[in-house]
């Protein structure tokens, strides 16, 4: 490792050599908080009994593959630099007056030390949002983190941003390259543990999202990894009480944004009843209703997204729809699907025609013309954040600003209520 690709980081002492060693600055691996140790990197809690070396020794095990904490060891910060100021936004579009408005409203909070979020709907356009408070921040000589929960969403957003900025970008996730110092990364939040006091700015998008919502540990990674006198901003199209409890005690300052970029309204999802969907699905059919709707929704010749709750449900349905509709190509995507990328670039690219998919692609892909039919939404992992983030997989082109959107089951849920509401209240909120 170079030098100055330490600066920022949090090293174990595997990590260190005797160059590190002179400009390295010391901090306990593990601090004693009311009679219990806590890791000094991700802030869980030491179980004593189970999580030891020896008698005196204890060390991490939630943390334990970014490499071993010790109790008797120390972690070692190297301090960050300034980088030097450069112009380097390359994008050439422009704004609507809503997202300039939120855009300009960024970039006074981070001048005034505060932080923010973007509450906006989805196919809002916040990636452009944040766009001119990134290069702002770059053009000062500073370092700017971009975080998302996840891959697939965090390759994606490099994607563009090395298309829109010219300055060099780190992207840091599980199977990515080594880590390079850049004026920008873009990373996933697990890669923020390996931050220490590193970012001027630090933006988490999808803040809503599994897994960082909720969990602790990526919490205190995102507070190890900002500066003490840093800037966060959080974006997200379904907020969180956490965030919203902080916006009442005016920690943060909110920004909303309801409208989409091509000022139509969200599309609304139907309820349609489909019973016994699950077993007739596992015995090799496909219930009478579902199939009525999936024909008249080929004749369209839209591509079809079609969401379910779990991997074996998924297979199986797509084994189905192979034998009902041979004409048409069919692909199934899931968190263990090793060529993910390639099948969701076919699907863009029409190559795929229907797709079915766990909630690996609710949030943070866009497919132009898109359909969504979500089986078993009353399924439990479909949260209301869950399903107001597929319900914006629909609509999101200017070119097809509406489209099908199919909440199938045998029963309503409150989370299938509360999200049907929110989109609603949304729709209201832009004067729809």
């Amino acid at each position: 490792m170079k030098i100055e690709d330490s600066y920022g980081r949090l090293l174990t002492k595997s990590q260190m050599t005797n160059d590190l060693k002179e400009i390295a600055q010391e901090l306990p691996a593990m601090e004693k908080q009311n009679g219990r140790y806590q890791c000094f990197r991700c802030g869980s809690l030491i179980d004593q009994k189970l999580w030891k070396l020896s008698e005196e020794v204890l060390y991490c095990r939630a943390c334990i593959q970014l490499g071993r904490i010790r109790s008797d060891q120390k972690l070692y910060a190297i301090a960050q630099k300034d980088f030097e100021g450069q112009e380097v936004l390359n994008w050439k579009g422009t704004l609507t007056s809503y997202q300039q408005e939120v855009s300009e409203g960024l970039i006074q909070a981070v001048k005034a030390g505060k932080h923010a979020l973007v509450h906006a709907v989805t196919g809002a356009g916040k990636t452009e949002m944040m766009y001119q408070v990134v290069a702002t921040a770059i053009k000062s000589g500073q370092a700017v983190c971009i975080a998302t929960p996840r891959i697939d969403v965090c390759i994606e957003l490099y994607g563009r941003m090395k298309e829109d900025f010219s300055c060099s970008i780190s992207l840091l996730h599980g199977e990515s390259d080594p880590y390079f110092r850049t004026p920008l990364v873009i990373a996933t939040t697990h890669q923020l543990l390996k931050f220490y006091q590193a970012f001027d700015l630090l933006i988490i998008d999808e803040v809503d999202a599994f897994p960082f919502v909720d969990n602790p540990m990526l919490y205190k990674a995102a507070q190890n990894a900002i500066k003490k006198e840093g800037n966060t901003l959080y974006l997200t199209a379904t907020s969180t009480d956490e965030l919203d409890k902080k916006v009442k005690k005016k920690e943060i300052i909110r920004y909303s944004l309801p409208r989409r970029f091509h000022g139509n309204p969200l599309v609304v999802p139907e309820i349609k009843w489909v019973s016994k969907m699950r077993e007739k699905i596992e015995k090799g059919r496909i219930p009478y209703q579902l199939l009525q709707l999936i024909k008249k929704q080929r004749q369209t010749h839209y591509p079809l997204l079609i969401f379910v709750s779990e991997i074996e449900l998924g297979q199986q349905f797509t084994e189905n729809l192979k034998k009902y509709f041979p004409k048409e190509t069919v692909g199934f995507v899931s968190s263990q699907t090793t060529d993910r990328l390639r099948m969701v670039e076919e699907f863009r690219n029409r190559a795929i025609t229907m797709l079915v998919s766990t909630t690996i692609l609710e949030r943070g892909v866009t497919f132009p013309f898109v359909d969504v039919f979500v089986l078993e939404s009353n399924h439990k992992l479909f949260t209301k954040s869950a399903l107001v983030q597929i319900s914006g997989r629909v609509g999101r082109s200017k070119e097809r600003p509406t489209g099908k959107l199919l909440f199938l089951s045998d029963g309503i849920t409150r989370e299938m209520k509360k999200a049907i509401k929110e989109i609603k209240e949304m729709n209201q909120e832009a004067g729809f």
